[in-house]
């Protein structure tokens, strides 16, 4: 099974350009609010429709503006979980199911994703009635019932409380499991993407990067964009120095590197819980005033006046730094974000 998509569309004052391709995987589309993920999920679905490009899954021709085609949403088979999940609200919960169900005997299909989906005694409540668990089991049973060759989750969690939150992220973990096809999951959170998805397409301002794994997402992003959405905390202007030495601008300190620098560098980044305790005189070190330590839930938070900003500084709990007016912090290179 695989997706190909290759779109344009202008809005009043927002252009998308997409550009992925994907293959029987669970696939993310990470952004920012704005960036125009759910818009990229409804030129797939056919909701609307883009001024020019190509749509194609499996072989099938869903939109091509020079060709003239553009297939219906019904005539798609892409099952499309909206954020608020789009029951039809006077419907009872087995007759939502059963209107995914083309083929076969849909008694007996119902009672199947009924109890496949564990929504088993709500078969005559409505969705009113349900909690917002419920209803995304049943809007996930509806979906799966009508087969679709495609799945697109638009934030599936974004309105839940993180203990539900996390109790239905390990059931639709099992779903996928039994799923064959490709899965688009949107978000703009790192971590569901981290423990659901094996590639990441990174949209930014309407614009989709070029997919990669999300390993890479976290040990080497390669656009601002992405190094940003991997919740890389710290990030500074670079300017090329030499082959392997770069000047952090905005922290004001000349940084050795362990990756070739390229010419067209433009920033550097740190994760907060990679800096380190440094002694003066060592490679990557430098002075810099506490400016605030704040107690998180389990860790410590230092922020430390950096040049033209604030660097963060995260450690265990547990740690014995003497914090001090001036600390003297390593920045180790073999952690340094290189970003073009």
């Amino acid at each position: 099974m695989s997706l190909y998509i290759n779109v344009k569309k202008k809005f009043k004052d927002f252009n998308l350009d997409v550009f992925f391709e994907s293959q029987d995987e669970v696939m993310a589309v990470l952004g920012s609010s704005g960036s125009g993920k759910s818009l990229t999920l409804k030129c797939i679905a056919g909701i609307i429709e883009p001024d020019s490009g190509h749509i194609e899954l499996d072989g099938k021709v869903l939109f091509d503006s020079e060709m003239g085609i553009n297939l219906s949403p019904q005539q798609r088979n892409v099952g499309y979980l909206f954020q608020n999940y789009a029951l039809f609200p006077n419907m009872t919960v087995e007759k939502n199911i059963g209107c995914g169900i083309s083929k076969g005997n849909k008694s007996e299909l119902i009672k199947e994703y009924i109890k496949r989906f564990r929504i088993e005694g709500l078969e005559k409540r409505y969705p009113a009635e349900l909690s917002g668990g419920q209803q995304q089991r049943v809007a996930l049973a509806r979906i799966f019932a009508s087969e679709p060759k495609l799945l697109m989750l638009d934030e599936p969690f974004s309105a839940m409380d993180s203990y539900l939150k996390w109790e239905l992220e390990q059931e639709l973990i099992e779903f996928l499991k039994a799923y064959k096809g490709v899965v688009l999951f949107v978000s703009h959170n790192r971590d569901e993407v981290y423990r659901l998805c094996d590639r990441v397409v990174v949209m930014s301002e309407g614009k989709s990067e070029i997919p990669f794994s999300k390993s890479e997402l976290f040990e080497a992003p390669k656009t601002l964009a992405a190094t940003i959405l991997s919740g890389c905390k710290n990030i500074s202007r670079a300017k090329k120095i030499s082959s392997y030495t770069i000047k952090a601008l905005d922290w004001d300190i000349t940084l050795k590197t362990s990756k070739k620098v390229s010419d067209s560098i433009t920033h550097v980044g740190i994760r907060a819980h990679h800096i380190k305790a440094g002694h003066r005189g060592e490679e990557n070190t430098i002075l810099y005033n506490l400016s605030r330590s704040i107690e998180d839930t389990f860790s410590q938070i230092l922020l430390l006046n950096a040049g033209n900003s604030i660097l963060r500084w995260e450690l265990n709990k547990d740690s014995t730094l003497q914090l001090e007016e001036k600390l003297c912090i390593k920045i180790p290179k073999e952690n340094l974000i290189l970003i073009e």
